[in-house]
């Protein structure tokens, strides 16, 4: 079942088309990577989906139901965390959570058990200390707690490690991941090495229109290759390929790779190598990188 649906939607502010004709799916359960450069219209996308902003045309469905501008009732379904999540800064963690489980029409003791739970979750279940002397890592975890809170069938994140430490990033994914099992989770970003770690699906975005979207492998099954790898015995040895081959790029003094070698180009390096005894110490046909092909589809 599709959690998530959006349906030739666009969206224009003014004289610039924001988002054009965009359609895409995410399936119940999966990690979504919505990619696309700073402008390319994912948080524009993902007010729609919230109903913050009327869609000039198409149709946004969440669990099978309509989305609708302004007070939608699948909102019900979802839990999110923008890009920058804004606390009151004197409470605790679990002084806020209480209080969002307060709003949200939460017993007393759901709120208790629940605040528990997903502060443990997150690594903040001994965290006693005011929101206001948090780090910008322990305030999305929090922001992700909060926006679990209801248990959500839809997680959307806006960036959630765009502004993060390596571990910081590495926290924040981990979480995500962990959570795949209770929700549908959506994240928008323009790190691609995010969400070749964690997704299971991505869509990529372009000028507001979808570039390319589909399970994360065969994205990376559109590229053949990432390249070759090879490593060598010495410097000059090292030195005398590249002179066959100038396009190689340096590693180091030992190693140098080739991009986008199909299987008859990489025949034509190992006849190389052995018609001029060049010995190697290793060669590695290397994984296809979804940077690359990134960065091949916004230079169209």
């Amino acid at each position: 079942m599709d959690m998530l649906t959006v349906s030739h939607v666009s969206k224009s502010f003014g004289e610039n088309r924001v988002v054009d004709d965009l359609s895409f799916s995410v399936a119940e359960h999966t990690i979504f990577g919505f990619i696309g450069q700073n402008g390319a219209g994912k948080t524009t996308t993902m007010n729609m989906i919230l109903g913050l902003l009327k869609a000039e045309s198409g149709e946004i469905r969440v669990n099978g139901e309509a989305v609708r501008f302004g007070r939608t009732p699948t909102n019900a379904y979802i839990g999110y965390l923008p890009d920058v999540p804004e606390f009151y800064g004197f409470m605790t963690p679990g002084e806020y959570l209480d209080l969002c489980g307060k709003v949200t029409g939460m017993t007393r003791a759901q709120r208790e058990r629940k605040s528990a739970e997903l502060l443990d979750l997150v690594g903040l279940g001994g965290a006693h200390k005011r929101i206001q002397g948090f780090s910008r890592g322990m305030k999305q975890r929090l922001g992700i707690a909060q926006a679990l809170l209801s248990d959500p069938l839809l997680l959307i994140c806006d960036e959630p490690t765009s502004a993060l430490d390596p571990l910081g990033r590495k926290e924040i994914l981990d979480l995500l991941l962990h959570v795949k099992d209770r929700t549908t989770v959506v994240f928008s970003t323009h790190i691609l090495s995010d969400v070749e770690r964690i997704c299971d699906e991505a869509a990529f975005l372009h000028r507001g229109r979808l570039a390319l979207g589909g399970k994360l492998q065969e994205l990376k099954s559109i590229r053949q290759s990432g390249g070759l790898e090879l490593e060598f015995y010495s410097a000059a040895e090292a030195e005398r390929f590249k002179a066959l081959f100038p396009a190689s790029g340096s590693l180091t003094a030992l190693k140098l790779t080739l991009k986008q070698q199909t299987q008859e180009e990489t025949r034509n390096v190992l006849r190389m190598l052995a018609a001029r005894n060049i010995p190697v110490r290793r060669i590695e046909r290397l994984e296809p990188e979804l940077e690359d092909l990134f960065m091949e589809m916004v230079r169209e």
